[in-house]
């Protein structure tokens, strides 16, 4: 007679967990369509600046992005003199450690190049990263609506922007935009 009693629990049970896994995949689905829906790419005043590598040499956004053409990237838009940076990076980190696949190109505006490296080595940032001697507010951060950094932004395979604004590693939408595009 107790196990008559069991067998409706378990079918409940079975029917929670179910639901719940078809939540998760309808929520899924809602981040995809969005993607597919908003895509966007970047301005060409945007994809024409030019940035300096460690190395001294000048590359445009466009030809960053044409590198690493059929990989997700994340943008991490930066300076050494930002707190809210700083404090990001524990979260960046770990970001960094649960997507192992993603390439990570850090584009800093910073107010003076060895600034700029210094941070780089003093929090051990580990990406491509690349030095832009212009405010928040010039023609950059303008084509990029920028209005606070940090900023991450993310791009798809195709190089088109599937999330465009997160101010925090850890922003909910940009982790599961994220995984939406590791699949």
């Amino acid at each position: 007679m107790k196990r008559i009693w069991m067998i409706p629990a378990l079918l409940s049970l079975t029917l929670v967990a179910c639901n719940g896994n078809k939540e998760q995949k309808e929520e899924m689905s809602t981040v995809e369509n969005t993607m597919t829906e908003n895509k966007e790419s970047f301005n060409e005043v945007a994809l024409n600046k030019e940035f300096e590598t460690l190395s001294g040499e000048f590359i445009s956004l466009k030809n960053i992005l044409a590198k690493h053409e059929g990989k997700t990237v994340l943008i991490d838009v930066w300076a050494s003199w930002c707190p809210d940076c700083i404090k990001g990076f524990p979260e960046l980190k770990n970001l960094q450690e649960k997507n192992p696949d993603v390439v990570y190109v850090f584009l800093s505006l910073d107010r003076a190049k060895d600034k700029w490296k210094e941070a780089i080595e003093k929090y051990e940032l580990i990406g491509e990263h690349y030095y832009l001697e212009e405010t928040m507010k010039g023609e950059f951060g303008q084509s990029i609506d920028l209005d606070w950094i940090p900023r991450y932004i993310l791009v798809d395979a195709d190089g088109n922007i599937a999330l465009k604004k997160a101010i925090v590693a850890d922003d909910a939408e940009l982790i599961k935009v994220l995984q939406t595009l590791q699949k």
